[in-house]
């Protein structure tokens, strides 16, 4: 007999990052919490790409060790949607209110309540890098194009 592994028991989220017009590091996150096959999308700005690294870490952290509450508080039980954007401002996150996510976003599975180690923070780093990279290149085509 074999067995399929289900991503029944995994969370995705889903990570985007951007420069504003401030010149600040936009990070979004769209986690998608299988337990209860629900979705929370927040962001957070930092001044520096290597902050907005560490905290991403952080906030993945937080995501997975507190799924539970957010849910029960932001979903289940509350008549007040702000009472889960309170807990995340907490933690120095906000919740992100628009509808469209970039295409070119990078994915983390992590089993719920698992940990995340910087080994898995390292691949997105990465990729987050080259995105904003790429970004920049394009800025800067477009505007010699004018």
């Amino acid at each position: 007999m074999t067995t399929k592994k289900t991503t029944s028991l995994y969370n995705e989220y889903g990570c985007s990052i951007e420069i504003n017009q401030n010149g600040k590091y936009c990070l979004r996150i769209r986690g998608h919490f299988a337990r209860h096959n629900w979705d929370l999308p927040v962001y957070f700005l930092a001044s520096t790409f290597d902050r907005a690294i560490r905290r991403l870490e952080q906030a993945l952290q937080f995501l997975q060790r507190e799924e539970e509450r957010l849910w029960f508080w932001g979903v289940d039980r509350s008549d007040d949607p702000n009472v889960s954007a309170d807990m995340l401002r907490e933690s120095g996150l906000n919740l992100d209110r628009r509808t469209d996510f970039p295409r070119r976003a990078e994915h983390l599975t992590l089993a719920a309540e698992q940990a995340v180690s910087p080994f898995q923070i390292a691949p997105l780093r990465r990729s987050l890098a080259q995105a904003i990279g790429s970004g920049r290149a394009a800025a800067a085509a477009a505007a010699g194009a004018d």
